[in-house]
């Protein structure tokens, strides 16, 4: 075989290559005998078909099956040979082919690559990370048994008359219009509506109070801008209002019954677990803190070149997605009013930032050997089969005959893995703050006590 490089331009590389007729003259004819040999043809013994016959019957497939492994086994080679590892998939296009009745003529292509960089990690022993950590404080434990009390309220009917106030529950019939017209989803009947609360368009709940059993109103609202309905936003609506029952919410006492009614054998035990559930997601916080630390201090150390195709794949993805916000009117704040090219600037220094990090860790896992095992994986299916109630079984099959869909999985696992090997060797000091601390982005003013 013989190689010409014919590019080296940063982490490109092109190469001529041929492959003499002899040798693929040799892969056909071992092919063919191996094929010969397994063939049952009728008039002739299995095994036992003349090569000729061979041939002439299977020559043209045989040659082309034989191309196709010596284009892929010589490309491999010119990368093994050279100790190159290969970003994407190598670009080939084959300049001259033996034909089924020539085969004195040489097989030559070329072929294009773009590498991974040569990647040296930084001394991660160097790196100094602080990581927050906040426990549950006893009026955060006390102020979410209330809001679970709240949730277990019940409702008693006012049977006289009244004016509702707010926080008090009104059962009404409504029905909306625009501009006159009745609009899809605009109409609602006995439907419960707390006063003054939220979850329903600005302006609307609040109109209700005041509202007696039996009395009918019109009030006036304006869908927001951003409502979910594109041909409702920011439209005026009537909407007709017909109050019928008036509720007054009724909380239970946080108390023994409560913890024995969701459960638990005692109050202290439905506290523990309050408690619990919040250590996770202080922990959660801390641990996202601390990474996103880390990925910006690595980010700043890491110094190599990437590979232009991988940045342009990862932004075609972001810009997929943020093209459809702005479109959809979902544009981010920071993002309005700044022009198109601006923003593509922006979003490709994020692809490249994305890419960088993504190389430097996965040198990092392959050097160290880290690796997602069996069970990891089954867990990471299981929990994303758990967010769909009721078909998990569905999933977990979904999983098992679709191997890219659980490979997605693995890159999230593999990710952490490699953070925790890293957070293991840099210097990492623990800082108790308030929950409070904890939550507020690094730039934000912890609130006055």
């Amino acid at each position: 075989m013989q190689v010409t490089e014919t590019l080296s331009e940063g982490l490109k590389r092109g190469f001529t290559v041929v492959v003499p007729s002899t040798a693929i003259e040799d892969k056909r004819s071992a092919k063919l005998l191996e094929l010969g040999r397994q063939l049952k043809l009728p008039g002739f013994r299995p095994g036992k078909v003349p090569d000729r016959v061979v041939r002439q019957r299977y020559g043209t497939a045989v040659m082309a099956e034989v191309l196709e492994d010596s284009v892929n086994e010589a490309t491999q080679q010119v990368l093994t040979d050279r100790g190159l590892r290969a970003a994407t998939q190598p670009k080939v296009d084959v300049k001259s082919l033996p034909e089924p009745t020539d085969t004195a003529k040489d097989l030559e292509f070329t072929v294009e690559v773009e590498l991974l960089p040569e990647i040296t990690p930084p001394d991660f022993a160097a790196l100094s990370l602080t990581r927050l950590k906040a426990e549950p404080e006893a009026e955060s434990i006390d102020k979410a048994l209330a809001d679970i009390a709240g949730r277990q309220r019940t409702f008693e009917t006012v049977e006289e008359p009244r004016p509702a106030a707010k926080g008090e529950t009104l059962m009404v019939d409504y029905s909306g219009s625009v501009d006159g017209e009745k609009f899809p989803g605009g109409a609602g009947t006995d439907v419960d509506i707390e006063v003054a609360g939220p979850n329903f368009i600005p302006g609307f709940t609040e109109q209700l109070e005041g509202m007696s059993a039996g009395e009918s109103k019109t009030i006036d609202v304006t869908f927001p801008e951003d409502y979910g309905t594109k041909a409702l936003a920011g439209k005026a609506a009537k909407f007709e209002i017909v109050a019928k029952t008036l509720k007054l919410p009724v909380v239970p006492p946080v108390d023994e019954a409560m913890a024995e009614r969701l459960g638990f054998d005692t109050l202290e035990d439905l506290k523990s677990a309050v408690s619990r559930q919040m250590q996770r997601e202080f922990d959660q916080i801390s641990r996202m803190r601390i990474k996103r630390d880390l990925l910006d201090r690595l980010s700043k150390e890491a110094d190599f070149p990437v590979p232009p195709s991988m940045v342009d794949a990862e932004f075609a993805q972001i810009w997929g997605r943020v093209d459809a916000d702005i479109k959809a009117g979902r544009q981010d704040d920071e993002d309005k009013g700044k022009d198109e090219e601006t923003l593509k600037g922006e979003y490709r220094a994020i692809a490249e930032r994305r890419v960088r990090l993504g190389l430097l860790l996965s040198e990092v896992g392959r050097s160290q050997g880290v690796q997602v095992t069996a069970e990891e994986m089954t867990r990471a299916m299981r929990a994303e089969a758990a967010k769909y109630q009721g078909q998990e079984a569905m999933v977990m099959e979904f999983f098992r005959k679709t191997p890219q869909a659980a490979e997605n999985l693995r890159g999230p696992i593999f990710e952490d893995k490699v953070v925790d090997y890293i957070l293991d060797q840099a210097q990492v000091e623990d800082r108790t703050v308030t929950p409070e601390e904890l939550a507020n982005e690094p730039d934000e003013t912890p609130a006055a006590a």
